[in-house]
């Protein structure tokens, strides 16, 4: 079952930004910002956001593959692994 992201309404993090740039950096989940009830923006930490922006090149890279092989395309297995291995030597 999926954890309920936290939420905080616009005027609470008016109010105590820094108790909220707190809370993001402690749990290192995002933080829902609503306005007028709806959720308006996420905050997350600087950590959260750079893992998501990993995890999205490697899904990127994945999905170039897929095209690739169904397009009759493709790299020498040498030449994938030591991308793979930069990739994630850059984590």
């Amino acid at each position: 079952m999926a954890k309920m992201p936290d939420i905080i309404p616009v005027t609470d993090l008016r109010q105590d930004a820094a108790a909220a740039l707190k809370r993001v950096r402690a749990s290192n989940q995002p933080l829902v910002i609503t306005q007028r009830g709806r959720a308006a923006a996420v905050m997350l930490s600087v950590e959260a956001y750079e893992r998501a922006e990993h995890e999205r090149q490697l899904l990127r890279l994945l999905a170039r593959g897929e095209r690739e092989i169904a397009a009759a395309k493709g790299y020498d297995l040498h030449q994938v692994l030591v991308e793979a291995d930069r990739l994630l030597a850059d984590a």
